[in-house]
């Protein structure tokens, strides 16, 4: 009986988080339209924190209780999910097009990002102030979007009959707003508690349940959010929430777990060659696709998704 609630509860952190994400991608596309700002730019900031909520809680929930392992493989798991599951298995539904120049700039700060993590890490520890530097390495990254925002070419588009929206609506867009960082959270908590549980019911490290289950639970924001965003022809919502996601992940979440932790943010081997490795190859294929083709066709979504289902057969 213990077993089956341990599941259960995993279950509803789950149903929690999804509903979280839907309210966030309504309020997010509202807030697009409202200022005008780009889909991709509001994707990539306000959208990705809220869906990277469940991931920075998790990570620095694990990482305080002395579960190092799970927290950097609840980030790094999360940065290989959001690429070659979730925009692997939407380009698989429909081709995904590109905004040249705003996904260029992300795509090469996440690689970059990625890159200076594994350079912390490569010892075999991240420091406390590395783990600092990871923080401000983030908001940087917000700089760099505001001044995009400020780019009249880039950052505005026409607001059309958005900019005389009734004060009832912005009240619901605000109380959506707020009701999905409310269900994320408690989502994040019930999933790190479980999450440890079933390790310990099946005997396996708790690093390849971060890796897994932990990962694209967590990651179910940015998929619905992708999914939800394409449907609503808001291409650039979900790309713009994957690339920051990933960011955040990188600098927040794991540069938070760092600062929480009393003897920095411990690396095991399989980190440094196999995970980021694989994350590596992912990103690079995601970019290099996006940047030369303008577009996440089906072909190069099949191939993301492959090489994740590859992933998922090393881990076990």
């Amino acid at each position: 009986m213990d077993t089956f609630l341990v599941f259960v509860v995993f279950f509803i952190g789950l149903l929690t988080i999804v509903k979280g994400g839907d309210f966030f991608v309504d309020a997010a596309i509202w807030i697009a339209k409202k200022t005008g700002i780009s889909p991709m730019i509001i994707g990539a900031t306000i959208v990705s924190i809220a869906t990277t909520l469940p991931e920075f809680f998790v990570s620095t929930v694990a990482s305080n209780e002395g579960h190092s392992d799970m927290a950097v493989g609840n980030a790094i798991g999360s940065t290989i999910c959001n690429i070659a599951f979730i925009i692997g298995l939407c380009a698989c539904i429909k081709p995904i097009k590109i905004k040249k120049k705003s996904f260029t700039v992300k795509g090469i700060i996440m690689i970059v990002y990625l890159l200076i993590f594994y350079a912390f890490a490569s010892d075999g520890v991240v420091q406390f102030k590395e783990g600092f530097y990871l923080i401000l390495m983030f908001a940087l990254f917000i700089l760099i979007n505001v001044l995009e925002a400020k780019s009249t070419d880039a950052g505005f588009e026409e607001t059309k009959n958005y900019s005389n929206g009734t004060k009832k609506d912005t009240i619901i867009n605000i109380i959506k707003f707020g009701l999905g960082a409310w269900f994320i959270i408690i989502g994040a908590h019930m999933l790190v508690d479980s999450g440890v549980k079933i390790a310990q019911i099946f005997k396996v490290p708790q690093q390849i349940v971060s890796l897994t289950l932990l990962a694209v639970g967590t990651s179910l924001p940015e998929l619905v959010t992708a999914v939800v965003a394409i449907a609503k022809g808001e291409e650039n919502i979900s790309i713009g929430n994957i690339l920051g996601a990933n960011i955040l992940n990188l600098t927040v979440v794991l540069g938070g777990s760092t600062l929480v932790s009393d003897n920095g943010l411990l690396i095991l081997p399989q980190t440094i060659f196999l995970d980021v490795p694989y994350s590596l190859l992912i990103m690079t294929i995601f970019i290099l696709s996006g940047i030369l083709k303008e577009e996440i066709s089906r072909k190069v979504g099949i191939l993301l998704f492959s090489i994740y289902i590859l992933y998922l057969i090393i881990l076990f």
